[in-house]
Formats: C-alpha cells, sequence, structure tokens
C-alpha cells in the first residue's frame, strides 16, 4: 500500500494531524492498535486544558464543533498560590483582553469527535487495529510492516504513538530527560460552592495542585505529589480524599465530594533528541513530555500537528529534508521555552532553602502587581497551541 503520509498513532496529536491534511490531496494513512473508547455520561478522569489557540486549531479542522456545549467549561480567570499562604498571582482574561484563558474538555470526546471526522474522509485509511513492527527508512520513501504481514510505503512516517513511541525507538532517536518521582492524581468532584469559572492552582510542599473548572459546580484535579503521598491520597476513602482535597485547596470552593474513583500517571520530562530525521517526524508525546504543572502539553502536541500539517499543505514532497528541518526550527522556541519554564518553576518550588522560598514568593506578589507583565503572560500562555511556522518565516 503506498501513500504520500502515514501517521503512527491515532491520539489526538496524530488525528489532529489527520483532520487537518484531509483536505489536501495527500494519501494518509492512520495505523492506530485500537479505537477511542465510546465517550459514558460519567465524566472522564482525564480533562485537558486547551488555550485559545488550540481551539482555533480544532474549530478549522471540524472538531471541536463535535463535542456538547454542556461538556465544555470556559476559564476566565486563575489564581496561583504560593507555599507561604500570602504569595499569590492573578490571570484575568478580561484584564488581558481576551475572551477566555482556556476551555476544558474530556478526552474521550475530543478523541471521538476528531476520530469520526477522519472516518468519514476518503483520503485517509485507517488501519485499526494494527500493530507496527518494523520500520526501514529509505531515500526517497519510508517502509513499516504490520504485525499481521501488511507492508505501508509512504514519503513521510509521523510517529505520534505516545511518550513511549515505536517510531522512536525503531528510528533509534535518543531520548533525553528524567523521572521527577512523582505521580500526578487525577479525580473529580462536585463542589458545594460556584467555581465561578476560576482555575486554582496552589504551589505546596507536597507538591502542586490544580483545580479545573468544569460545567456545573464540578472540577477536575491534578495534585503532582511524591510517590508516597500520592499513593497515601489513592488509598483514602472517597469522604476522606475529598476532605484532604479540600483542606489543601483552602476550601476555595467549600466541600467537595468525589464523583468517580480518583487516577494517577508517573510524571516526568522527555524530549527526543531530534524531531525529524531522514523521512521520520515526530509530534505529541512522541518527541516531547513536560511536567503538567503548566497545563500545556496536549496544547503542544495540538501545536505540533498544526505547525507540521501547515508546512505540508504546500510541499511537493511530504518527507523533504528542508520542510522538515523547518517545522523543528518552527517549534523549537516555543518547546524550549515551555521547557525551561515548567523545569524552572518544579526545581524552584521544591527547594527547601529558606531565601529560595523567600524569593518564590517575593517574585510571585511582584509578578501580580504588573498589569503589563501579566498581560504579557497572559497573552504568551494562550498562544500554545497554534502554528508557530508563521512565526519562524518572519
Amino acid at each position: 500500500m503506498d501513500f504520500d503520509v502515514v501517521i503512527v498513532g491515532g491520539g489526538l496529536a496524530g488525528a489532529s494531524l489527520a483532520a487537518a491534511l484531509s483536505a489536501t490531496g495527500l494519501r494518509l494513512a492512520v495505523i492506530e492498535r485500537a479505537p477511542p473508547v465510546v465517550p459514558r455520561e460519567e465524566w472522564d478522569s482525564r480533562i485537558y486544558s486547551l488555550t485559545p489557540a488550540s481551539i482555533a486549531f480544532l474549530e478549522e479542522i471540524g472538531a471541536w464543533q463535535g463535542i456538547e456545549s454542556g461538556r465544555v467549561a470556559s476559564i476566565r480567570e486563575m489564581r496561583v498560590h504560593g507555599d507561604s499562604g500570602h504569595s499569590r498571582l492573578d490571570f484575568s482574561a478580561y484584564e488581558s483582553g481576551l475572551l477566555q484563558l482556556a476551555a476544558t474538555a474530556e478526552s474521550s470526546r475530543l478523541q471521538r469527535s476528531l476520530w469520526q471526522d477522519i472516518e468519514r474522509r476518503r483520503n485517509v485509511t485507517l488501519l485499526c487495529p494494527a500493530v507496527p513492527s518494523r520500520l526501514r527508512c529509505e531515500e526517497d520513501s519510508v517502509e513499516i510492516e504490520l504485525e499481521d504481514g501488511r507492508a505501508l510505503s509512504a514519503k513521510l512516517a509521523v510517529g505520534s504513538d505516545g511518550a513511549d513511541s515505536w517510531v522512536r525507538r525503531a528510528a533509534a532517536i535518543e531520548l533525553r530527560g528524567r523521572n521527577y518521582g512523582q505521580l500526578g492524581v487525577v479525580a473529580n468532584f462536585a463542589c458545594a460552592l460556584e467555581h465561578r469559572n476560576i482555575a486554582y492552582q496552589w504551589f505546596r510542599r507536597d507538591g502542586v495542585l490544580a483545580y479545573l473548572p468544569l460545567p456545573g459546580r464540578r472540577v477536575s484535579i491534578v495534585w503532582s505529589t511524591p510517590e508516597s503521598h500520592a499513593r497515601e491520597l489513592l488509598a483514602l476513602s472517597p469522604q476522606a480524599l475529598a476532605r484532604r482535597v479540600a483542606e489543601a485547596g483552602r476550601e476555595s470552593l467549600g466541600a467537595l465530594e468525589l464523583l468517580a474513583q480518583p487516577a494517577a500517571f508517573p510524571l516526568g520530562s522527555r524530549f527526543a533528541r531530534t524531531m525529524v530525521l531522514g523521512r521520520i517526524a515526530l509530534i505529541g508525546d512522541a518527541a516531547h513530555v513536560v511536567h503538567p504543572l503548566a497545563g500545556q502539553g496536549v496544547n503542544l502536541g495540538l501545536g505540533d500537528a498544526h505547525c507540521l500539517a501547515e508546512l505540508l499543505r504546500d510541499a511537493r514532497d511530504p518527507g523533504d529534508r528542508m520542510v522538515l528541518r523547518r517545522y523543528e526550527r518552527a517549534r523549537a522556541g516555543e518547546l524550549l521555552a515551555l521547557r525551561c519554564v515548567t523545569e524552572g518553576l518544579f526545581r524552584l518550588f521544591h527547594s527547601e532553602h529558606r531565601v529560595v522560598a523567600q524569593l518564590r514568593n517575593f517574585g510571585l506578589n511582584l509578578v501580580n502587581t504588573s498589569g503589563v507583565l501579566k498581560t504579557l503572560l497572559a497573552r504568551r500562555a494562550v498562544a500554545v497551541g497554534g502554528s508557530s511556522y508563521h512565526k519562524e518565516l518572519s
């Protein structure tokens, strides 16, 4: 089977790339091990905070319109608290001249909307369930063999198959990074008080706790915390966990009630040595994994897909070396900036040195008094997930 582009991995990044390229004349294939789960009435444990740039991209490819409005919540304000009890940094969409800072949506509904879109496209071949087993790179093509014996040839292979990417390993692309020795505990709660579309984040001695608003009196939380503390939280009864989370959030939303079983995932920082090699390109978690304290992991992946799609639309050869190098250069600045921010915040708020503690809390209050600086930070954050292709050309 011959294609122009083969995308290995039909998650959010891979499916959005396929949807973006489906309007072109390119022949596309998506290899995925299993179809997305059918969304249930219960709220997902995995909730994404999507920037306006990511939402604009999803609207452009028709995926955002496929999500029921009653399952989406706008974030209009964000309140960040330091660990001193007196330091704080507030962001407001209104004060920054924005309609919203972000919006929350469930992973399964977003994935299902993307999948339904590419299922309808004539120039997209979905190979699912399918498992790749062999990758061979030639000068003018890439060949991928599947476990069932089928073989695919393409001008470009895109690895969007997650943090444990088969494509990245098969191409022998080095991975750099480290484990944080933490788990991200996620859960959804009903809250006694209205959240008023405000997101909260507390930098605590036992990790970073974030509240993300959901429709109605509901919130989704992510508590990034050392493994021992995470396992302690997971072992609590629903009532005890709700009390612990409410207390850690300074009772900002009153009493909480757990809506579903909590879950946890390991935290680390991972960056591929290169995002392109020969006729191979990496996007999403296959190329980079960042700490969730910045809440930008999914937005980075969508930004990768957006940028690569724009470059491939006008390319005579999707696997051309110069096209792929332009993609890597266009993404380098945003990835480096977010990597530095997340790593810097992690180190800053995990230091127990008294002077460092004073400086970090003083810094939050100092920034909070500067309307100009806060506006710049807010506008920079909401742009994550957009294509940086045009910025790279200018």
